[in-house]
């Protein structure tokens, strides 16, 4: 399973997969680009990847981190598909955990900006 954590929008956060015993864990940033974020996105129903979020940039997470350098060819459906080190095998501190912004289904990317008073 998968879910984005901390966001300001159901559309972006911190990436959090979870082990098979219902652990929530964190992804390290090493080497996770927009097609990584694309499986990401695709995963959890949504459209375009829109962008990567960096060094922890929705926070740190608790727990473990899960998955370290990422390798999606951007065609998965699942991010278990993708290369990656083994499960738990890690470098990384939480201050590396990745996040994504995914662009909501049925919208273009053209379409989002935010109106202020």
């Amino acid at each position: 399973q998968i879910h984005l954590a901390d966001g300001r929008s159901p559309l972006e956060g911190r990436v959090e997969v979870r082990n098979g015993t219902g652990q929530w864990g964190s992804v390290c940033d090493d080497n996770f680009d927009l097609q990584d974020a694309y499986v990401v996105c695709r995963q959890l129903g949504f459209g375009a990847a829109l962008e990567v979020k960096l060094a922890g940039h929705f926070g740190e997470g608790s727990g473990n981190v899960w998955l370290d350098e990422v390798a999606c060819r951007g065609n998965e459906t699942n991010l278990g598909d993708c290369s990656a080190e083994s499960w738990g095998r890690s470098d990384c501190s939480h201050k590396e955990d990745v996040g994504v912004v995914c662009e909501g289904t049925g919208t273009s990317s053209a379409a989002r900006f935010e109106c202020r008073d």
